[in-house]
């Protein structure tokens, strides 16, 4: 797959008291605040189409719905001193003299590809796969004392989908699949001293996986001798993911940001349904555990002139603890439990972003970064097709009125061929 995936935000910045015009302390700060029945055949055979029909999942999203997020590649999260601050960087709430609230919606159009070399049982390429999504967010910090600030975020934190349709040529391992996942983040910041603030909060979690295979007629008899399908459906669950920060002001022009967001386990329990069989199928019931991976990232802010700021990130993401994913099926006779590893490795991404307030008070932003591939080309699998990515972004804020400001910005993803050769149920797909 080659996918091209563009975003964009419309956010409005309000502060009570009212100060979205640039020329106040919170704007000084920061320099962009408006901105995987039953059926009686070979354990072996039932296992390998389970397992299949559950290897979904995604990644984080960086870019949040806010002109600070989205407009900057994600480059600017880790400095944030505005109220996305609640879920990106909580230590920077501290720098907020007023209450302060974004609220915005990101849309996510996905173009991705398939280009079939080998297809053993035929099948098309699947046209563009890429299926659009709303994400919507929601950030607000308000100032408790002159040291303490509270914060609350609502936001799309991982997802991602994929829908291939009936006649793909790799459709017995993926026809669909999605992965959401939404967090509801409180949060608290406290101003050590004029220099130093600490920050933590933790996200309540909500994640669902649903996702569609075909059932192979030569491994499984089906009723007419075409493909059957089997579905994972409503598999959900809610965790919970602490994340700290803590930020040092050198000057009124200089911040340096570390943020560390800890090792959460995601259990999930869903309906396997299947149709199109001759016999019912051994399970009806599924769960499937991984580890969502921890993730240390660093930031710093350079405000060189009172209208100019650079920002830099650095990150690495512990994706290796992802790899091992486990499947457990119950409801049936044989109810196997499994181990799926997809041999991820860690990753690590890195960015720049430019900031300029123009004479009027309005913002425009423009953002580069880079994020290393999880998986060798080997181990690639349709429905997660990752790749290294390059994202380039950029946004623009405005004032409306006295207290409220609006922003639209977009970021383009770029990935590369991600060279896919998968064998499933005996049957393989090659290209990419």
């Amino acid at each position: 797959p080659t996918p091209l995936v563009w975003g964009i935000s419309a956010t409005a910045c309000v502060q009570v008291p009212p100060d979205c015009s640039g020329k106040g302390q919170a704007m000084r700060s920061t320099n962009v605040n408006k901105n995987g029945h039953r059926l009686r055949v070979p354990i072996g055979a039932v296992t390998s189409l389970l397992l299949s029909a559950a290897q979904g999942a995604g990644f984080y999203i960086q870019e949040v719905g806010t002109p600070r997020s989205l407009g900057t590649a994600g480059v600017a999260n880790a400095t944030s001193t505005g109220a996305d601050a609640a879920w990106s960087n909580p230590a920077g709430m501290a720098f907020i003299d007023q209450d302060q609230m974004f609220a915005g919606v990101q849309l996510v159009v996905p173009k991705v590809e398939f280009d079939p070399g080998v297809a053993t049982a035929g099948g098309d390429d699947g046209g563009n796969a890429g299926i659009p999504t709303a994400v919507p967010g929601f950030f607000y910090v308000h100032k408790h004392s002159d040291r303490l600030r509270l914060g609350l975020s609502l936001a799309g934190t991982m997802g991602g989908g994929f829908d291939y349709g009936n006649g793909f040529a790799g459709r017995y391992s993926t026809i669909q699949a999605q992965l959401g996942v939404v967090g509801l983040s409180p949060s608290l910041a406290y101003r050590v001293s004029e220099r130093i603030s600490v920050g933590a909060g933790v996200s309540i979690l909500y994640t669902l996986f649903e996702q569609q295979i075909a059932i192979n007629p030569a491994v499984v008899p089906t009723v007419n001798g075409g493909d059957g399908r089997l579905k994972i459906e409503d598999a959900d669950d809610v965790g919970y993911q602490p994340y700290f920060s803590l930020n040092y002001q050198f000057n009124d022009a200089l911040l340096l940001s570390a943020v560390y967001r800890a090792e959460m386990d995601v259990e999930l329990s869903g309906d396997v349904r299947v149709s199109n069989v001759a016999l019912p199928i051994g399970t009806d019931k599924v769960d499937i555990d991984w580890k969502n991976p921890q993730w240390l990232e660093a930031g710093l802010r350079y405000r060189y002139t009172d209208r100019d700021t650079l920002f830099f990130n650095a990150g690495w993401q512990d994706w290796s603890v992802f790899s091992e994913n486990q499947l457990a099926f119950s409801g049936g006779v044989l109810n196997p439990v499994a181990q799926l590893d997809r041999n991820f490795k860690d990753t690590w991404h890195a960015g720049v972003a430019y900031a300029h307030q123009t004479a009027r008070g309005s913002i425009y932003s423009i953002g580069f970064a880079y994020d290393s591939s999880p998986v060798d080309d080997e181990d690639r699998t349709f429905d997660l097709p990752v790749e290294e990515l390059f994202k380039l972004s950029g946004s623009y804020s405005w004032n409306a009125k006295k207290n409220l400001g609006y922003s639209l910005g977009a970021t383009l993803y770029l990935v590369g061929d991600a060279p896919i050769d998968q064998t499933s149920q005996g049957v393989r797909a090659k290209g990419k």
